[in-house]
């Protein structure tokens, strides 16, 4: 059973990086698509990028297309998400999910295995 655990939160002051992993066990990466995904309290998950198991694509959500790159790393079955020019905005819970279907959509309903999240507070 594919399990998912995400790393790399923190505080960061705004305009700074950070670089998010989802790190996978139980079963190869190589058949599953992954997406990132946030929650701030109060608000409903937001799902901001997808990469596909299949060649690679990139999908990103208009809220973070140029500042955010989502990477996978199979052979370490390891998925980044690479944060920069953060903004207070993006305090959140960061989640990484599964899917065995493309990585074409990063909708909350497409992914079925999800990891336990990870804390990103932006923040002087």
């Amino acid at each position: 059973q594919l399990q998912l655990v995400e790393s790399g939160g923190g505080l960061v002051q705004p305009g700074g990086s950070l670089r998010l992993s989802c790190a996978a066990s139980g079963r190869t990466l190589d058949d599953y698509a992954i997406g990132w995904f946030r929650q701030a309290p109060g608000k409903e998950r937001e799902g901001l990028s997808s990469i596909s198991q299949i060649d690679g694509s990139t999908y990103y959500a208009d809220s973070v297309k140029g500042r955010f790159t989502i990477s996978r790393d199979n052979a370490k079955n390891t998925v980044y998400l690479q944060m920069n020019s953060l903004k207070p905005e993006d305090t959140a819970v960061y989640y990484c999910a599964s899917t065995l279907m493309d990585g074409s959509s990063f909708s909350v309903d497409w992914f079925s295995t999800w990891g336990q999240g990870t804390q990103v507070t932006v923040s002087l």
